[in-house]
């Protein structure tokens, strides 16, 4: 095995004959200049430089690594195609936690850069619920609801959108009770797990449509923060709920102009398949609302409009209660992770408006049309019970389609940390 690059950070400009150079090389060490500002940017991008030069195994030294540091590193130096190989600098406990950090992003990121063809929806949801097993042992109970059983039980939603796929659509219905068998359920998490997104009908084109594995990076991010936060003691009651289906095309695939009625009574127009991921969303915010959790947590890859929004380094973030929004926001900041606010208002509710259904599930145009991230949060309004809070995360940031300065291709994790900090809260 190859000897490991030593890795330290320093405040100090670099030696004259480097230039302006963020990275210099002293033997077998490398050493990132901090140049003032965001360091934790700097940081990640310099750990791009050295894995796309190669270098495969790194030792962290010197005392300005923390946690936070450290891990911008390791977003930084992992790729889709290896597991980052970093040996962890500081104390034993702060070791202990990147481990754990990195093990739940390891399993996250497999799921998101696995290949549509070898993550079918039932698949997801035993993985998910076979990994999550191994971590919690007895404290974790879990069935996978699947095909013709989702309708017998009212889930409308995840089997339109996946009946056209000869692989059958599931809802992971998944419960961690560290506290006893009538212990209140303290968060239920909800994940969209779309594992490919032709568009349906609606179709794609081939560029929107090639990186669509991405598309169940809502239920890889709520089922890595859950590991996280299990493997960091959490002590609460939670459930989780994978809505997972493929979106194709066949002659038993859903359409345009399809009515669906809920299992809570909303009828919805289909104006476009390709806005699949709030109809299986509508099933699991459901089952969340009847778990009588004290916090519904939902994420998704849900919308363009999100992205057009806040950009690729950002989550967007959605609530009817502003003390939500101030939490999630705190706790982002406390890991180090970006999340903006956009507009939730009641009269969002209404603005997918259908001449045949009490909703349509968008708007029947490019984009869903103005607003669009706003407009689907509203539509997933419909299915959340009053008075119970609730944080909605359409992840702009899961996934990077080709490489750039902070991450390589695939997907990023980025949101994890901020979940599971919302469950510890």
């Amino acid at each position: 095995m190859s000897e490991l690059m030593k890795v330290s950070l320093t405040k100090d400009a670099p030696a004259a004959h480097w230039g302006n150079a963020d990275v210099t090389f002293n033997n077998e060490q490398a050493i990132i200049h901090l140049q003032g500002g965001d360091e934790l940017r700097q940081i990640q991008q310099a750990a791009r430089k050295l894995r796309s030069q190669g270098i495969s195994r790194i030792a962290l030294e010197g005392e300005l690594w923390n946690v936070d540091s450290q891990w911008a590193f390791s977003q930084g130096f992992a790729t889709a195609k290896s597991t980052p190989d970093i040996r962890w600098a500081g104390a034993e406990s702060t070791q202990t936690e990147l481990t754990h950090r990195l093990e739940s992003a390891n399993f996250a990121r497999h799921l998101i850069n696995e290949t549509p063809e070898n993550l079918a929806p039932v698949k997801l949801a035993i993985l998910a619920a076979h990994w999550l097993s191994e971590i919690g042992g007895e404290k974790v109970t879990y069935r996978v609801i699947e095909g013709q059983e989702l309708l017998e039980q009212k889930w409308v939603g995840i089997h339109a959108v996946g009946r056209g796929s000869e692989r059958p659509p599931a809802m992971l219905e998944l419960d961690f009770n560290p506290l006893g068998e009538d212990a209140p359920v303290s968060v239920a998490l909800v994940g969209k797990g779309i594992t490919f997104d032709s568009g349906g009908y609606s179709i794609k084109a081939s560029e929107g449509m090639l990186g669509m594995k991405c598309d169940m990076g809502g239920a890889s991010t709520v089922t890595g923060a859950l590991g996280l936060a299990m493997k960091q003691g959490l002590n609460k009651r939670v459930k989780l709920y994978l809505c997972c289906a493929e979106n194709l095309i066949s002659g038993h695939a859903y359409k345009l102009g399809d009515i669906l009625t809920y299992k809570n009574g909303v009828t919805v127009e289909v104006v476009n398949t390709d806005a699949e991921g709030r109809l299986v969303l509508a099933d699991g915010l459901q089952a969340a609302s009847e778990s009588g959790a004290g916090l519904i947590i939902d994420a998704a890859t849900l919308t363009g409009a999100a992205v057009m929004a806040v950009g690729t380094n950002y989550n967007a973030i959605f609530s009817p209660s502003s003390e939500v929004l101030a939490m999630t926001q705190a706790k982002a900041a406390e890991v180090a992770e970006r999340v903006w606010p956009l507009p939730l208002d009641p009269w969002h509710s209404e603005m997918c408006p259908s001449a045949y259904a009490d909703t349509a599930n968008s708007r029947p145009m490019k984009g869903g049309g103005a607003g669009g991230a706003s407009n689907a949060a509203g539509f997933l309004a419909h299915f959340v019970s009053p008075n119970i809070n609730w944080l909605h995360m359409d992840l702009a940031s899961a996934f990077a389609d080709s490489p750039n300065a902070l991450w390589a291709a695939g997907g990023t994790t980025h949101g994890m940390l901020t979940i599971a900090a919302l469950l510890h809260d």
